[in-house]
């Protein structure tokens, strides 16, 4: 069999939202003062952000629905054990940076080419270019931490297939069908829309491989992929994983350079705040008479991949995304 139909719904619904989602800021871009480009954009931040928010909240409610339509309920006792928190995933980029942070680039990308003597409108496109990628991107690696995280908290999940949509770059074709732990982080680059597919015992698609991929390519396709040089490579018997280096340009979401990644949000609200107020108090470190509020936790809140960084196995990576606040 080959990719399920609702692996592939999933996937494009996901690749949609992102897409409505960078247009509507679109909008609110071109809404810029162009004679203060800096507190204008400052002032328009905070829709911005609403929207990019409610998306992510929306990619993360997708997975549960999808996954128990692929693979039915996990434990027909307790259906909603092992649940996400669409909350946990929203508010951050894919590196666990506050959206509120990585949002400011845009303008000051407009503005480093307005002070190198770039005009105006060159500078603002260029804005707007940077402001799709990071939009993009956020709503995608929300989506695919929360598949990640739903598969990871199914025992009967046993790894996870990559699936390339059509039209993908040579980066994501060279990956297509490779079959991975539920505990590896999914390689994508900026505006990567690919998507995962769960292998179970009784459910293993065979989407298709790399060699596949560029077989049903016309040529005219193989060339806008892998370039001029590329596709006459290929045509004279070049090893595509040789043609193209499958990581450059591709990282881990969440994993930079080996530090540890945490995030802030749901420090100051959300379930992981509650569990780490109930955890210090149950070990005595806060008073019984003590109310959460103002209660800020002091232990770092790790994201999705560096939880399966640092577990020791799926058991061990179950526990961390409970503890910090991912699953119910």
């Amino acid at each position: 069999m080959s990719a399920s139909p609702q692996a592939v719904a999933h996937m494009e619904a996901r690749r949609r939202l992102a897409l409505a989602t960078a247009l509507a800021t679109h909008r609110l871009w071109r809404r810029l003062d162009q004679d203060n480009l800096y507190q204008s954009w400052l002032g328009l931040m905070g829709d911005v952000i609403a929207l990019v928010v409610a998306s992510q909240m929306r990619a993360a409610q997708m997975t549960d629905p999808w996954l128990l339509r692929l693979l039915g309920p996990e434990n027909e006792d307790r259906p909603d054990a092992g649940r996400l928190i669409p909350a946990a995933f929203a508010g951050v980029d894919g590196a666990g940076r506050p959206l509120a942070d990585v949002l400011r680039a845009p303008v000051w990308t407009a503005l480093r080419m307005l002070t190198q003597g770039r005009p105006i409108v060159q500078a603002l496109v260029s804005g707007q270019a940077l402001l799709d990628a990071i939009v993009q991107t956020a709503v995608a690696d929300t989506g695919r931490a929360a598949d990640s995280v739903g598969m990871t908290a199914r025992p009967s999940v046993t790894g996870y297939i990559r699936v390339v949509e059509a039209g993908a770059c040579s980066r994501c074709i060279v990956l297509a069908g490779a079959e991975y732990q539920t505990d590896r982080a999914f390689l994508r680059h900026p505006r990567c829309k690919c998507g995962m597919e769960p292998v179970t015992r009784d459910h293993t698609p065979d989407v298709p491989s790399p060699k596949r991929l560029v077989d049903q390519m016309s040529e005219v396709q193989r060339r806008k992929t892998f370039g001029v040089a590329g596709a006459k490579a290929l045509a004279e018997g070049a090893d595509l994983g040789q043609l193209v280096n499958a990581r450059r340009g591709m990282q881990s979401a969440s994993v930079l350079g080996g530090r540890a990644v945490t995030t802030t949000e749901g420090t100051v609200r959300g379930e992981f705040r509650r569990q780490e107020f109930r955890r210090l108090r149950a070990e005595g470190a806060i008073p019984r008479s003590r109310s959460m509020r103002g209660f800020r936790p002091t232990r770092a809140r790790l994201m999705p991949e560096e939880i399966y960084r640092r577990a020791d196995d799926r058991e061990h990576a179950v526990r961390l995304l409970r503890e910090h606040g991912y699953i119910a």
